[in-house]
């Protein structure tokens, strides 16, 4: 195998692997990329067997091959090469020569063999997708995911495929957070999987602004398959969650007495500020709705105490309702754009909701009143 290829090329197809490179894995050939050589292109792979990624860049293919290379070591020598082009050589014992100006390195690979294959999908069990409407959807949804290892179906996000939807949802059981959009699916498919939060991180690192995101899945794997007009082609590969997702439809309530209308950003500082005065020992604000009027006060007696007041359009009866302040914020910055939010509430026990204009909703569980 023998190519050559510029230095920001090779440096920026291995950057979008690093995050599933094996650091001190057992098989050593997770440690290393599988880079495959084809006519005008590198496929360059790396897996965890949990999750895997490749990216295509271009290259000046003069032999076609492959090997694998570790990863962690190409990427760093890569990134401390002067610009220009690097021409690799690869000989049938994985023994591979690098050459760029008046440097030379020799790297010891292993046989392609022995890296996991890719997973496969069904054509019929594809959707595609603008890129920046998943990108929004994951990030208006993921940080509700739980990170108990003892509620591992919770671990990820649930994403659905039907009724002309794509929707996606992630609770934690103290708190529902759940995106949609319209998109066109094929003729009969319905599709549901969890995808774990690892895997969401990732992809959330690489989708983009523009192009498409082609959406695949079988029984024990997904797959996003990323195009767009001056991006790398880019796929990304995971297992999905084991089990069966909660019925979360029915912890979303049916009945709502009051409703508010919030500034967005207004009311995410004010809690910021509220935040910085709770504790590990008290971790609540309280929020007291009266005529045209929103206090948020704070009290933890070995911090101190913080009262923020805003002025609102409300003439529904006074209520006094406590939560943990990080899980408002979360939303809020997540709902960046957005100017007002609409905070739905029953009584003081009851579960808060807050809605958009558009397709997403957030159910949020009280905290008891001292």
């Amino acid at each position: 195998m023998k190519f050559k290829i510029t230095k920001d090329s090779l440096f920026n197809g291995l950057a979008a692997l690093q995050g599933v490179v094996g650091h001190r894995s057992t098989l050593p050939i997770l440690s290393n990329v599988l880079v495959h050589a084809e006519a005008g292109r590198l496929d360059l792979t790396a897996t965890d067997l949990d999750v895997t990624i490749t990216r295509t860049v271009p290259a000046d293919v003069i032999r076609k091959g492959q090997v694998t290379l570790p990863a962690r070591r190409l990427f760093s020598l890569v990134r401390e090469l002067g610009g220009g082009e690097i021409e690799f050589d690869v000989d049938d014992q994985c023994r591979c020569n690098l050459r760029v100006g008046p440097s030379f390195y020799k790297i010891h690979g292993l046989s392609p063999e022995e890296f996991p294959p890719l997973p496969k999908f069904k054509e019929e069990r594809k959707v595609v997708v603008d890129q920046q409407k998943v990108l929004k959807m994951l990030k208006r949804t993921s940080y509700a995911a739980s990170n108990d290892e003892a509620r591992y179906v919770l671990n990820g996000i649930n994403i659905s495929l039907r009724d002309h939807k794509l929707t996606m949802v992630a609770t934690d059981g103290r708190r529902l957070a759940l995106a949609e959009e319209e998109t066109d699916l094929p003729e009969g498919l319905q599709a549901e999987f969890t995808v774990p939060t690892k895997a969401v991180n990732e992809l959330s690192h690489l989708l983009g602004p523009d192009g498409q995101v082609e959406i695949a899945s079988s029984e024990n794997y997904a797959g996003f398959i990323l195009r767009g007009e001056g991006q790398s082609p880019t796929s990304l590969f995971t297992k999905l969650v084991d089990g069966t997702y909660p019925n979360y439809r029915q912890v979303i309530p049916s009945e709502t007495k009051i409703r508010v209308q919030l500034p967005r950003e207004e009311f995410m500082h004010a809690l910021r500020r509220s935040e910085i005065m709770t504790s590990d020992k008290q971790t609540s604000v309280r929020l007291n709705f009266s005529e045209n009027s929103l206090v948020i006060t704070a009290n933890s007696p070995e911090v101190g105490e913080g009262e923020e007041r805003m002025g609102i359009n409300y003439s529904g009866p006074q209520l006094s309702i406590a939560f943990n302040p990080r899980y408002l914020i979360s939303p809020l910055e997540a709902l960046e754009g957005e100017d007002e939010i609409f905070f739905d509430l029953v009584d003081e026990l009851a579960p808060g909701v807050i809605r958009i204009k558009g397709p997403f909703l957030y159910v949020v569980m009280p905290m008891r009143l001292s």
